[in-house]
């Protein structure tokens, strides 16, 4: 994922007309290097209109402390890291370091936020991560891969961070979508709206309806323009995709993409896409990129980290689903095979 400083409201796209009707109002402004599109429904246009400042700010917050690579609260935590100092922490970046930790446990660590330095490597952590580069040696990802770094190696006491393992560096970006799209819906119902979609780079949460209507969302296709399947949420519910489409540089002819798989130190590349349908918008992020990094072994990951929705595209293009999510997704070609993975304990 990548992270730049939040830019000015490009354009606020709030339908006006008549309040006694109800509509759905739409916003579009750029966060994270990407476009967040709001949508809002039953809501009055001043009331729509001021939730941007506090959508503004809430990416604004999530934004400024875990950028990766540009001065933030977690660079400051990784320079601490690194010279083997402790740092003060705040409540909450300790309650998100948590919640990392125990994604990335349950995870059996596919999902790696220590992995930081890893993805620095791989040339990931800088600004222009999509030019062709030399991919990291071996002897380097192997250097990496001898210690290991997890979560498990942060150790919090009272408001003070430290690791023992220098090679610790965190990065949330398989997860600070999520994270910051929950943050935005918390702050809507604070507002009293609670018919909403917030949309980030096609990652969402929906809560409530769109009237008498479910929202409905597509699923992008992985190597195809347009969409490969659609779903009708219901209620409270976050849709997010990891796929070796969203992030990636070309070297020699080869295509990298920038989800990692730690047990290697090289990209994972068993998948295309992962689907993930979850209500809690940080482990559905987290999850996508987990079942990606596992492979054929999804099942087992999904099962561990208490996910029942899952739709994976294969490398070779051939769809794979829980049975749960057999019953929410519609895919849009009936010539695309469907094979059934029942999850495992």
């Amino acid at each position: 994922m990548k992270f730049a400083p939040l830019l000015v409201l490009c354009s606020i796209l709030f339908l006006s007309g008549c309040d006694s009707e109800p509509r759905a109002r739409q916003a579009k402004f750029y966060a994270f290097g990407t476009q967040i599109d709001v949508s809002l429904y039953n809501v009055d246009e001043a009331t729509a209109n001021s939730t941007i400042d506090v959508l503004e700010q809430s990416f604004s917050d999530v934004n400024t402390t875990w950028h990766a690579w540009r001065p933030s609260t977690l660079t400051d935590i990784n320079k601490a890291i690194s010279t083997g100092e402790s740092i003060a922490i705040t409540d909450d970046v300790a309650q998100l370091i948590t919640l990392a930790t125990k994604f990335a446990n349950d995870s059996q660590n596919l999902f790696n936020p220590a992995a930081g330095k890893l993805f620095e490597l791989w040339g990931f952590h800088q600004d222009n991560w999509f030019e062709s580069h030399q991919p990291p040696s071996e002897t380097e990802v192997n250097l990496w891969r001898a210690k290991a770094p997890t979560m498990n190696d942060i150790q919090i006491e009272g408001n003070q961070l430290s690791s023992i393992n220098p090679m610790v560096k965190l990065g949330f970006g398989g997860f600070a979508k999520g994270f910051a799209v929950d943050a935005a819906i918390s702050a809507l119902r604070q507002q009293g709206i609670h018919n909403a979609i917030v949309n980030i780079g096609g990652d969402l949460r929906a809560i409530g309806s769109h009237g008498e209507r479910p929202w409905v969302i597509g699923i992008r296709h992985p190597r195809q323009s347009g969409m490969i399947a659609s779903i009708a949420l219901k209620g409270d519910e976050s849709v997010f995709t990891s796929g070796d489409y969203e992030r990636f540089f070309q070297y020699e002819g080869k295509r990298y993409t920038h989800i990692l798989d730690p047990r290697t130190g090289e990209p994972a590349d068993q998948v295309m896409s992962v689907t993930v349908l979850h209500n809690n918008a940080s482990l559905a992020d987290a999850a996508a990129t987990a079942l990606f990094v596992a492979g054929d072994d999804w099942p087992t990951i999904a099962s561990s980290m208490g996910i029942d929705f899952v739709m994976l595209v294969r490398s070779d293009g051939k769809i794979e689903m829980s049975p749960k999510m057999t019953d929410r997704v519609k895919l849009l070609s009936k010539q695309e095979p469907v094979i059934i993975r029942h999850l495992k304990d």
